[in-house]
């Protein structure tokens, strides 16, 4: 059994009654997955944020950057891929579209989400003075209802469940 198999087979053991009422099992598996991916990059997000830039300025010879936008950039690499993989391989695995299809049409949608967080980064760092990691937990739910949007009906179209 592979490891999608594994996970996919986990995540139906969790869509019971309540909740299969509720929600698609696609939906399900896209919010298991998202929920596991996003809690996986608030802690690489602290542990960069705090213990690699030290909450200090970047300078990088043409342009100072803040700790906390370096940090979403440092870590978007990982949740880039750990995401794709989850969303092909679990979420939507019945995707009729070739990889390469959907790794570019992933790679538009998350720049969306990239600019989204940007923005809501900002906003809620520099103009609301909230710390860092809670702005990027709130920043991430911003982005929650675009991401799922553009994974069913962009990147991962005609997915069955």
């Amino acid at each position: 059994m592979s490891l999608s198999e594994s996970i996919v087979g986990f995540v139906d053991r969790l869509y019971i009654r309540p909740v299969a009422a509720v929600l698609p099992r696609q939906m399900f598996r896209y919010a298991v997955c998202g929920g596991a991916n996003l809690a996986f990059s608030w802690v690489c997000y602290f542990t960069v944020y705090n213990f690699l830039l030290h909450k200090r300025l970047i300078d990088l010879g043409f342009i100072v950057v803040s700790s906390h936008i370096a940090t979403m950039l440092l870590i978007f690499p990982v949740t880039f891929l750990a995401g794709f993989w989850l969303n092909r391989q679990v979420a939507f695995r019945r995707s009729p579209l070739p990889t390469g299809t959907q790794l570019v049409r992933y790679l538009l949608s998350v720049a969306g989400s990239v600019v989204v967080n940007y923005a809501c980064l900002k906003l809620f760092v520099e103009l609301c003075g909230l710390w860092p990691t809670p702005a990027q937990m709130l920043s991430s739910f911003v982005t929650l209802v675009y991401s799922f949007l553009a994974a069913k009906y962009f990147t991962f179209r005609l997915a069955e469940e």
